[in-house]
């Protein structure tokens, strides 16, 4: 592949995953962030060229960005770091990905639509787990009942999660939930509703929470009531209700500080992720009472983020983009997910 593509914050977890995945590939990526010890490490790993720069530092950003068509923006958490690296695309008319679940990224990214399309980039924030298998979910769901105006949506990962993800959770807690009712983002309180959910394998009690798939699916859909429910154990649930009344507390520099401190670092070793699986169900129903139900089955969650994430990245590279904001299962249908080894769809009704 003649035209190659940027990693940024490639020392971290998933970073380091879709690095080595893409090598595997045959592709060579040059790799950055902002740890340069890290990050020449792992290039002299992979035989890779490396930039090392924080994103506050323009000039070595656009030099970097300069050297490549597109970023796959790895460096979380993303609700700081999205910003100035959506920004220097824009500038050098580069495409933008990254692997974010944060609500806020999806409706700052969407908003740079017309900026984007200008630009003649894409602007995909994404394009992991966060949010691929339920995005192409929710569009296959859509092409069932095209008059749906209400979708929910759940999924229940087999598997643990990395420092990363576990961080920017406990960043986000006590800040509640999150629906979308009529075509608006909606605040609801934390764990707002519960119910069971058949995955088909097991049935679990799924509890609301605010996915990004609250903002992506409704730019996939067009359907404007959505709502998004993940299985946690039951004393996840009571914790989550609890923050309802102690959020203010929790989101304290102190509090932070101590939650942060008691996260493990690194993530799933090769073997869970090997043994790990997602399942997903979705149902949207329209105005008049019809009703249509699907499952899906994918592998462990950040082997789906660093094949899917690499997977897109062919695409765009190979010129298979629509500039302007997109979510994966707009741009690319809902089969996308299909493409993936060990992903399966059934419809139940």
């Amino acid at each position: 592949m003649d035209k190659t593509f940027l990693i940024y914050g490639a020392n971290g977890y998933t970073g380091e995953l879709i690095t080595r995945f893409a090598v595997e590939r045959g592709m060579k990526p040059i790799i950055a962030g902002r740890n340069e010890k890290a990050i020449k490490e792992l290039a002299e790993k992979h035989g890779l060229e490396h930039r090392a720069f924080s994103l506050d530092d323009r000039d070595k950003l656009d030099a970097a960005l300069q050297e490549v068509e597109m970023v796959v923006h790895c460096a979380g958490p993303f609700s700081i770091t999205s910003r100035p690296m959506v920004e220097a695309c824009l500038r050098n008319a580069k495409h933008y990905t990254d692997i974010t679940g944060e609500i806020s990224v999806f409706e700052t990214c969407a908003r740079l639509d017309e900026k984007a399309k200008a630009a003649g980039i894409m602007v995909m924030p994404g394009v992991g787990f966060d949010v691929v298998p339920s995005d192409c979910l929710a569009r296959h769901l859509k092409d069932r009942l095209p008059s749906a105006m209400q979708l929910t949506l759940a999924w229940y990962g087999m598997g643990r999660m990395s420092h990363g993800t576990q961080a920017t959770m406990t960043m986000n807690v006590g800040r509640g939930g999150a629906i979308r009712k009529d075509g608006k983002i909606t605040l609801v309180p934390a764990a707002w509703k519960t119910r069971s959910i058949d995955f088909g394998e097991v049935t679990k009690t799924g509890v609301t929470i605010p996915w990004g798939d609250v903002a992506t699916a409704y730019y996939s859909t067009g359907i404007p009531n959505i709502e998004v429910f993940t299985v946690v154990p039951p004393s996840a649930i009571k914790t989550m209700k609890m923050s309802r009344y102690l959020g203010w507390l929790l989101a304290t520099g102190p509090a932070q500080r101590y939650l942060q401190s008691k996260i493990p670092p690194g993530g799933p070793s090769d073997e869970e992720r090997t043994k790990g699986k997602t399942l997903l169900w979705g149902e949207a129903r329209d105005a008049d009472g019809n009703r249509v139900e699907s499952r899906m089955q994918a592998p462990e969650g950040y082997t789906v983020t660093a094949i899917a994430a690499l997977n897109i990245a062919e695409k765009i590279t190979s010129g298979n983009f629509t500039p302007g904001y997109q979510t994966p299962a707009k741009a690319y249908g809902a089969d996308l997910i299909l493409e993936i080894e060990g992903a399966s769809r059934q419809d139940i009704n």
